[in-house]
């Protein structure tokens, strides 16, 4: 009798497990993405001091090369004075010294020229000094990177001396170059795998990014877009870059961390939609299975009460031929009447009900008279309109006063037979308002659409079959709604039926 609560309560229960279930999958999932999301953090700020370290080691490089050149330049101003005393010292000491000292330049290239840029004298070069004539092009470009010593010889004559830097210079360059390549390179594959850009100490200029397409951070729109989303989703990192001040390292989450933050809402997603399906076709093809049954029964009730009723009609006539009491075999005229009323009903249940135009406040004034001899005069029935106006809509006559009776047998089992129903009709222009109402027990809110569940019943020996089947015949076969529009405990309950005109 209470199946369907039990499998409401099961079906809570269910739920209940399910939410667990997905609540304790999403805590641990985010518990593992906080995790990852701790690494990736950890992973930038070894980035961060990596590029911090990189700068400093830049900064000392070119401290360094800065102070080579100045040595390389004193050395090129040592040669120039040297040559400038050569042409003018007459003492022989001196002038092997100071030969000595041009001697010992193995390292600079340089180029001495006169004021025409005809060359006199080069050391340390790379071209053929008895083809290459004059300083100009390409070459004069070469040693022009650092500005020329001009030499006053004797007599006022000027000259030059052109140079660029040693080789040794350039080799150690290019080593530490690489080598500072190398590294950086090195630290920002192997630590950094999420995007970042690195702005100044204002936060608001972007010096350097990794990780972002060039052609997306060009775009003016994506790079505002993607600078919000790191502002929003993690604290920047400081770095204090020797000699350049503070910078800020910003990062947005990775690919990875950001799927694996959303994977778990799409898979129950994914699965939540599977099983609604599944629900679905499982609910519609027990509904269907239970509707089949149902016809099954409703015929076969019919047809196995058409055999006798047809011999009840027969021996009504055959009383009435033998002059038994007229009003005997008027009550059992009715009686075979009403059997036959509920075979028809019975027979059109599974089937598709054929719809006529009937005034329904006439219908509703013949099923209170019908059930006004069959219950207790303690009950008094009423309607707002008169037995005289017309109300004209579609309804299948049989089926209609069926949903009426069991109304009103359930209102009256409700007053344990004593109260009052009272009929409402209101109408608009497209439908009919039918509303009863009694004055009996009432239903708490939980139970208003669960009292139209087949099994659903208060009464010790009741199927709580009344009621679905009124649901059904209003909704099914008459395309119209039925549902309890109030009700209140200890004061009574009101049903609405809403039926369409046309």
């Amino acid at each position: 009798m209470n199946t369907y609560f039990k499998t409401n309560n099961w079906k809570i229960i269910l739920f209940a497990v399910a939410i667990i279930i997905v609540t304790t999958s999403l805590w641990y999932s985010n518990i593992f993405a906080h995790k990852v999301a701790k690494e990736e953090r950890k992973n930038i700020e070894i980035w961060a001091d990596a590029v911090h370290r990189k700068a400093s080691l830049v900064k000392y490089t070119e401290d360094f090369f800065e102070k080579i050149k100045i040595e390389e330049r004193k050395r090129v101003k040592l040669l120039a004075e040297t040559y400038e005393r050569v042409n003018k010292e007459n003492n022989s000491n001196a002038l092997t010294f100071y030969l000595k000292i041009i001697s010992n330049n193995t390292t600079i290239p340089v180029i001495l020229t006169d004021d025409k840029g005809n060359i006199t004298e080069c050391s340390n070069v790379d071209f053929d000094e008895d083809t290459v004539k004059v300083l100009k092009g390409e070459l004069k470009k070469e040693f022009s990177v650092f500005r020329p010593i001009k030499i006053n010889y004797y007599a006022g004559k000027k000259f030059y001396l052109y140079y660029k830097e040693s080789k040794l210079y350039s080799e150690l360059r290019d080593v530490l170059n690489d080598l500072v390549q190398s590294f950086f390179s090195e630290v920002v594959i192997n630590s950094a795998s999420v995007p970042v850009i690195i702005t100044d100490s204002t936060k608001n200029k972007i010096i350097t990014y990794g990780n972002i397409k060039s052609e997306k951070f060009n775009n003016l729109k994506y790079r505002k877009k993607i600078f919000s989303e790191m502002v929003s989703e993690n604290l920047p990192i400081e770095i204090d870059i020797s000699g350049l001040g503070k910078r800020y390292i910003f990062y947005k989450n990775s690919t990875l961390l950001t799927e694996l933050r959303y994977y778990p809402y799409i898979q129950f997603g994914i699965i939540g939609i599977f099983l609604f399906i599944a629900y679905t076709l499982f609910s519609t093809s027990r509904k269907s299975e239970q509707n089949q049954v149902w016809a099954g029964l409703a015929k076969e009730t019919a047809h196995q009460l058409g055999t006798p009723l047809s011999s009840l009609m027969a021996w009504v006539e055959i009383l009435k031929l033998k002059n038994v009491d007229d009003e005997t075999v008027k009550e059992i005229s009715k009686d075979v009447h009403r059997l036959d009323t509920i075979t028809k009903r019975f027979s059109k249940i599974g089937s598709i009900p054929i719809l006529k135009n009937e005034n329904i406040v006439g219908v509703i004034y013949e099923s209170i008279t019908y059930l006004k001899t069959r219950t207790s005069k303690k009950i008094k029935f009423f309607v707002n309109k008169s037995e005289n106006q017309n109300i004209i809509i579609p309804v299948n006559l049989h089926l209609f006063e069926w949903v009426i009776e069991n109304i009103c047998k359930n209102a009256i089992d409700a007053m344990s037979g004593v109260g009052i129903i009272n009929f409402n009709i209101s109408e608009d222009d497209k439908r009919v308002f039918i509303d009863i109402s009694d004055t009996g027990k009432g239903l708490s809110r939980r139970d208003y659409k669960k009292i139209f569940n087949p099994g659903i019943t208060t009464k010790k020996r009741g199927w709580g079959l009344g009621l679905s089947l009124t649901k059904r015949i209003i909704e099914e076969y008459h395309s119209g709604k039925i549902f309890v529009k109030n009700s209140t405990l200890g004061k009574g309950t009101t049903f609405r039926i809403i039926l369409k005109k046309s």
